[in-house]
């Protein structure tokens, strides 16, 4: 088959037959949504293998084509140009950034990844709305708040001075931010300066040289995954998927894993290789594009008639697993979700930013972009996890040489500066975009363009901090929601107030097994991920730790409930199916219970967990021996549990 006559085919609607194929797929493929994680990532590999040495074609700047295909497949990014922003604000978040890194306020995080702890390749912290948090692979990050003109956190002297001015300076970025992504019509694409958009125009109308080909040779070096320490991996996970912008871990995970949530891990271990290989940049299916599109654009060395057959299979294969994917992600972690979930409207009110650094030289060995041949990757695929629906995400980007802050703005070599890739979510025959960032530059992810779109980020040669706005979703995230679900729990306490004993209002059993969900949520879902950060939080800045403080003596109340529904249960005399649902009831709480702080002794006791310095090593908190007299249950629930099952087993 002719290159002209591959292209033509490729242009074709899909046809009848190749509908029916699909839908015999996706049929086939909701039988599969059981399969275990290692059957997933069988099949994933099985799918990089099949698309062997080649490459998916992507589009740069330079390249003929692009600003089609960025109007044609990805209207939903938009870029605002460093020069189009104040000069003011850039120089108080740029300082604000340093400020922070300076203080040692950005720190790796201890995440977990398919039941095993990993370091986080980027150093981060969360800034946002006191009270709120960010949750991402099984962790919950506990904002640092903005400091902003509000009265109540104005009141608080929580941090020092240098600190709160750091923190207000990102609070403006996100304010001018909310304002700005607010503004955006529909279509646009770019606000950039007169000297970039001449550039652009020139390219469109007849700039033909394509840098692919060069980009893949310099970038070739190894791939696969590295595993950092007993348990390293990448943040590049969402179990299958791998969180967010920035949400990279040590390690990887590139078990040809098409999707990840949160971000995928960039280095690889010495003498591994590229799951797909590093070849130059090949033409692959493009619906829709006349061939011309790409004659800018080198083909690697297989040939064309040795792609067709693997990549029209390959198509096959893959649309065979989207619905799958969609599926898993709708399900996936965060601030546990609501049914159904919102949905993003009215102005834009970014709620929380992820700020992330990275230094490539302090990297061993970034891994390659497998499937277009984009370069090395400090972030790999992903979608951004935990956001309201359709909600936009601003990133600002700032590049500097040093902790100094000299700045790599109006860098000539593109190898030099930072990327971000997009591609659409398992879909091989539309080319990647890639977009060269300038340090100050902001970009946008519009309307459904993170839960359709997968984006990664590529390395340039300079550290690069990135501030990345979002609306988190957050109903369960909140200070004041776990602080409201405590009161629900604790109103079925009664306190004698002369003798201080204490006594269950009602022993219904569906109030009983609220109160117990709530303590397990406030256990681990709160007191345990806070602990488990060390003293961070509270090292930098005090204004969690009064209403931890609070929580945890709720937690203690709620053990003594617990007691409470426990010596009602081992109470003879009563009826029995009523006493058969109380006491199935509490084994099933206490059994989680059991399981969930043995798994997080085990993580605060792990390998990893002792290669870090005390202040930000994981505290086992609340831990408590055997004869502590101020608990009223123990920690190792073993023994009760038993004699639960053995209550219910003579029942």
């Amino acid at each position: 088959m002719s290159k002209g006559a591959f292209f033509r085919a490729l242009q074709q609607p899909t046809s009848p037959l190749m509908k029916a194929r699909q839908c015999k797929h996706n049929s086939r493929n909701m039988k599969r949504s059981g399969d275990s994680e290692g059957e997933k990532r069988r099949k994933r590999r099985r799918l990089i293998q099949e698309l062997g040495d080649q490459k998916i074609p992507f589009l740069g700047p330079s390249d003929r084509g692009f600003q089609q295909l960025w109007d044609s497949s990805y209207s939903g990014l938009a870029l605002r140009k460093s020069c189009s922003l104040p000069a003011e604000l850039h120089s108080r978040v740029q300082a604000a950034l340093l400020t922070l890194r300076r203080k040692g306020c950005l720190l790796k995080d201890l995440v977990r990844v398919r039941d095993r702890d990993v370091f986080t390749a980027v150093s981060r912290a969360l800034l946002g709305e006191p009270g709120h948090t960010y949750r991402y692979l099984e962790t919950r990050l506990f904002a640092i708040p903005w400091h902003s003109e509000d009265a109540e956190v104005k009141r608080q002297n929580c941090c020092d001075p240098d600190l709160r001015d750091a923190c207000k300076a990102l609070w403006e970025l996100n304010t001018f931010l909310c304002s700005d992504v607010s503004q955006l019509k529909e279509g646009d694409r770019l606000s950039q300066c007169t000297k970039a958009e001449g550039e652009a125009k020139l390219v469109e109308e007849g700039e033909t040289e394509s840098k692919h080909s060069d980009d893949s040779k310099n970038s070739e070096g190894g791939d696969s995954g590295s595993r950092q320490s007993e348990e390293g991996d990448t943040e590049s996970k969402h179990s299958e998927e791998w969180d967010i912008e920035e949400e990279g871990c040590s390690g990887s995970k590139q078990e040809g894993g098409w999707e990840t949530e949160e971000g995928e891990s960039s280095q690889v271990k010495p003498g591994e290789t590229s799951v797909a290989g590093v070849s130059e940049h090949g033409v692959g299916k493009c619906p829709g594009w006349t061939t011309e599109a790409f004659s800018g654009t080198k083909t690697g060395p297989v040939g064309l008639e040795a792609q067709e057959k693997p990549v029209a299979q390959l198509k096959h294969s893959l649309s065979d697993y989207h619905i799958q994917d969609k599926e898993e992600h709708a399900g996936g972690l965060g601030c546990s979700q609501p049914s159904p979930p919102p949905v993003c409207t009215g102005p834009v009110k970014f709620n929380v930013t992820l700020l992330n650094y990275m230094d490539p030289a302090q990297m061993s060995q970034l891994k390659e972009e497998p499937y277009y041949g984009m370069g090395k990757m400090a972030v790999g695929w992903h979608h951004d996890e935990n956001l309201i629906t359709h909600s936009p995400v601003a990133v600002y980007n700032y590049s500097c040489h040093d902790e100094k802050g000299e700045c790599s703005e109006g860098s000539s070599v593109d190898k030099s500066r930072w990327r971000i890739g997009l591609k659409v979510a398992w879909d091989i025959h539309t080319p990647g975009l890639m977009l060269p960032l300038e340090s100050g530059d902001c970009y946008y992810m519009r309307d459904d363009l993170n839960s359709t779109h997968q984006h990664c980020v590529l390395a340039g040669e300079t550290a690069r901090f990135s501030s990345t706005h979002r609306v988190a979703e957050c109903s369960k995230g909140t200070l004041t929601y776990i602080q409201s679900r405590c009161q629900e729990a604790l109103s079925n306490l009664h306190t004698d107030p002369e003798t201080g004993s204490h006594s269950l209002v009602t022993l219904q059993p569906t109030a009983l097994q609220h109160c117990e969900e709530i303590h397990n949520e406030v256990e681990f879902e709160w007191l345990r991920q806070y602990w488990f950060q060390g003293q961070r939080y509270a090292r930098f800045c005090s204004w969690w730790t009064r209403p931890m403080e609070q929580l945890e003596k709720d937690w203690k109340l709620m053990e003594t409930m617990t007691m409470l529904f426990l010596a009602t249960v081992e109470e003879e005399g009563q009826e029995e199916e009523g006493r058969r649902e109380m006491a199935e009831i509490l084994l099933s709480a206490l059994t989680d219970r059991h399981q969930q702080r043995q798994t997080w002794r085990d993580r605060c006791h792990s390998t990893l967990a002792q290669t870090l310095p005390p202040e930000e090593a994981p505290v086992d908190r609340p831990f408590w021996g055997v004869d502590d007299p101020g608990m009223p249950l123990p920690f190792d629930l073993a023994d009760i549990i038993n004699r639960v099952e053995s209550l219910l087993w003579r029942m």
